[in-house]
């Protein structure tokens, strides 16, 4: 039992990066309640491990493979924000960085 709370002792939150400047504004340009479901995404993702965001359905964490990663980064993923709406982000140790959002989802990363 000991072991048990140590190890889930380690496990850090996922941390966010909304930083970059396509990100903010693909964000910008949706309408207001995508705007809204974004935040509440992000929200969620930061009460989540690194384990709880592979597994969980809603976000459905996908790596892309259609498209080359921007330089710089190994690979990228697609998250589900709504139906219709993804983000394409990566992993940076504890963090998620966020890349884009587009409410298209399959424009978001070259596929049609």
């Amino acid at each position: 039992m000991a072991a048990s709370k140590a190890s889930k002792a380690v496990q850090k939150n996922v941390q966010v990066d909304l930083n970059n400047p396509v990100f903010l504004r693909n964000w910008a340009a949706l309408g207001k309640d995508d705007r809204s479901r974004v935040l509440d995404t992000v929200d969620k993702v930061q009460q989540m491990t690194w384990s709880q965001v592979y597994a969980d359905k809603g976000l459905n964490w996908e790596k892309i493979t259609s498209a080359e990663p921007p330089k710089g980064i190994d690979a990228w993923y697609s998250i589900r924000v709504t139906q219709s709406c993804r983000a394409l982000v990566y992993r940076d140790g504890d963090f998620m960085r966020f890349l884009l959002v587009k409410a298209d989802h399959d424009s978001a990363y070259g596929k049609k």
